[in-house]
């Protein structure tokens, strides 16, 4: 068997199929609108996302699932125009409201899902996808994304760790399947031809600012959903043993990136 012999987007597609992990509904990304827009536009991991593109020869970009616009905004000096693509209108409207924080006026809030139709959504020079590429059909993806954009796509995919967390899920028995590795998507592209390029950006975990008991169990909460007294017993007794551990550990992208003017 070569690598040319593996069907990298059919074992993306069942290991996706016998997840059990939920699928986020735009309601979800609403309520944590407000709380994704502070602090992150100063994150590490945004500030080591902008620093990997080159916008060299380049004068717009579509942000897909741009969130309050952390990545697109942080640009949009340097452009004519940004585009900040979302299914949430909660987000859209952070995007909004942070562009005039920073008086930035070069930009246009879009209402998409990955499944909608994009005929509307305007072909830019660079298309990023930030932390948004955990789709169901990762080739479909790949291939709109290349559709919208002239000379470059860059995208993140996790390579390391969980947003919540695989042995705090464990102890509260909601283990999930864990998603299709980094590099079945690195496969699924080689195989479209787009000469992926590779390299990774290192960002804490979603606890690290957890200083309580009670601020973890409301992160929990909030990422996991409703928690019985039971599993906040559990919560509770797993933070007293493992604080360092919930604070430290961290999250791994694999940061990914093609040339489509090179891919034809």
């Amino acid at each position: 068997m070569t690598l040319s012999d593996i069907d990298f987007a059919r074992i993306y597609r069942e290991q996706v199929a016998r997840s059990n992990r939920p699928q986020r509904e735009p309601e979800y990304w609403d309520r944590r609108a407000q709380r994704m827009s502070e602090g992150s536009f100063e994150s590490s991991y945004t500030q080591a996302f902008v620093s990997r593109l080159d916008l060299g020869g380049c004068s717009t970009l579509l942000d897909v699932g741009c969130g309050p616009g952390t990545v697109g905004l942080s640009v949009a000096r340097r452009l004519d125009h940004v585009y900040g693509l979302d299914f949430s209108p909660g987000m859209l409207a952070a995007f909004e409201q942070q562009a005039r924080a920073r008086s930035i006026s070069n930009v246009t809030a879009l209402r998409f899902a990955w499944e909608d139709d994009w005929s509307a959504v305007p072909v830019c020079d660079v298309v990023v996808a930030s932390r948004a590429t955990a789709v169901r059909d990762f080739e479909a993806a790949a291939l709109r994304l290349a559709r919208k954009a002239r000379r470059r796509v860059y995208l993140t995919y996790p390579a390391r760790g969980s947003f919540v967390g695989d042995q705090v899920s464990r102890v509260l028995g909601r283990a999930y399947e864990p998603l299709p590795d980094y590099l079945c998507v690195v496969g699924i592209l080689h195989h479209l031809g787009m000469h992926p390029r590779l390299d990774y950006i290192s960002d804490t975990n979603r606890f690290a600012s957890c200083a309580t008991v009670d601020q973890f169990v409301n992160k929990m909460r909030e990422y996991i959903g409703e928690l019985s007294d039971a599993d906040v017993g559990i919560l509770h007794d797993y933070y007293a043993r493992h604080e360092r551990r919930v604070r430290a550990e961290s999250m791994r992208w694999a940061f990914i990136w093609w040339e489509t003017e090179a891919d034809g």
